[in-house]
């Protein structure tokens, strides 16, 4: 009920308020700004329904915060404490990092050599990944944040199985190191090394969870390219991570993963602008689950997209599919995935968006929670989303 009134009062109230800034506030020699996003979404959830399971809800929606607090130098130096905390959540809209409180903290030295980040954060391939353009990241079927089926058997997002997630990201939030250079002819290139899963912000504090087949020195290298020639835009990026397997039973195996993306973006003309890319990953993990990496198997991810922007407004589509197969110890999932969107921007604050959405799994044996090993779902959205 808390989110259904969220919801609906945040959709009246949008044009009220618009042209909101962070708040940015000088305490000499540091500055500090707060901003933060907050979103919902009602919806209409069409799936198989079962006796006695959990009821599908038509509304969801989240919101975090953001801290930074910066000092700049005249030498060129800058060093920032950066922070993001999701203070609202339900079932249905869960971040890439399980919907913890505490999502981001680090601090990063940024000089003419590169920025130097430390702390609980993205790691190189993540922050560099290029997955193709979409109208709204929130709703996109591509590594989204918010969901709109519940599966009746657990009560949780259907996506939480698997979900079309195109760029590299398995060392999550854990604290851990990372340098990027500067970006040369446009070139970057990003290293993370991540010691352990650990959520202590804190890199080498201690080694995470005693878990079995837990994931320990993972490295990722990412390389991107961005330029622009005259009307036309040009993006790419290469990612890849490894890890050591600890604890490893038979089957087990040290994380290995890759991915690469591309975008072009075109100016038509002074209104019109043509997007569209893609992506693909691939984990020897179940289900992109940094704790089940196996020597059989794996899992794999593609997205492919358009857009085409007139001013305020855009109109797109995506399509992803992907493959989760659990090796001589597990079934083989499928996936494939649609999306048609148009969205709306009322200022810098906030955007609109309304679209449909199909996803459709498969499985070559087990069944899901009504008995078939085949399931399609779909739903029509409206999706509000507030930015400062």
């Amino acid at each position: 009920m808390k989110t259904s009134l969220f919801v609906t009062a945040a959709l009246v109230a949008a044009p009220a308020c618009a042209g909101v800034s962070p708040l940015n506030v000088d305490l000499d020699p540091v500055s500090l700004s707060l901003g933060g996003t907050a979103y919902g979404a009602i919806f209409s959830p069409d799936l198989p329904k079962v006796s006695g399971g959990a009821e599908q809800r038509w509304a969801t929606g989240a919101a975090d915060v953001s801290l930074k607090v910066s000092r700049d130098y005249d030498s060129g130096l800058s060093l920032a404490l950066k922070s993001s905390f999701e203070v609202a959540r339900d079932r249905l809209s869960y971040d890439n990092y399980g919907g913890a409180l505490v999502q981001k903290v680090y601090g990063s030295a940024q000089t003419g050599l590169g920025t130097v980040e430390i702390g609980m954060t993205d790691g190189a391939a993540y922050a560099l990944a290029v997955t193709g353009p979409v109208v709204d990241d929130i709703t996109s079927i591509e590594n989204s944040n918010t969901s709109f089926f519940i599966d009746p058997s657990t009560g949780r997002a259907f996506t939480e199985l698997f979900s079309v997630s195109s760029g590299v990201e398995s060392s999550l939030n854990y604290a851990k190191l990372s340098y990027y250079t500067p970006r040369i002819m446009g070139l970057e290139l990003g290293l993370s090394y991540t010691p352990a899963e650990n959520r202590e912000v804190i890199p080498f504090l201690n080694n995470g969870p005693q878990a079995e087949n837990r994931q320990k020195s993972i490295w990722e290298f990412a390389l991107s390219y961005s330029e622009t020639f005259d009307a036309l835009s040009v993006g790419f990026y290469g990612g890849a991570s490894f890890a050591h397997g600890d604890g490893k039973l038979a089957g087990d195996a040290s994380l290995t993963e890759w991915g690469v993306g591309t975008e072009l973006d075109y100016q038509l003309d002074d209104d019109w602008k043509l997007a569209v890319g893609g992506a693909y990953r691939h984990a020897n993990t179940f289900g992109f689950d940094i704790y089940d990496a196996r020597t059989t198997g794996g899992t794999e991810s593609a997205h492919l997209s358009s857009t085409l922007s007139y001013g305020d407004w855009s109109i797109g589509g995506e399509f992803g599919r992907g493959t989760a197969d659990g090796g001589v110890a597990g079934p083989v999932i499928g996936l494939k995935a649609w999306q048609a969107s148009v969205g709306y921007s009322f200022d810098s604050n906030w955007q609109v968006t309304t679209g449909w959405q199909n996803l459709s799994y498969d499985r070559n044996n087990g069944a899901f929670y009504d008995g078939s090993r085949a399931i399609s779902m779909h739903a029509a959205f409206l999706h509000l989303k507030f930015k400062v």
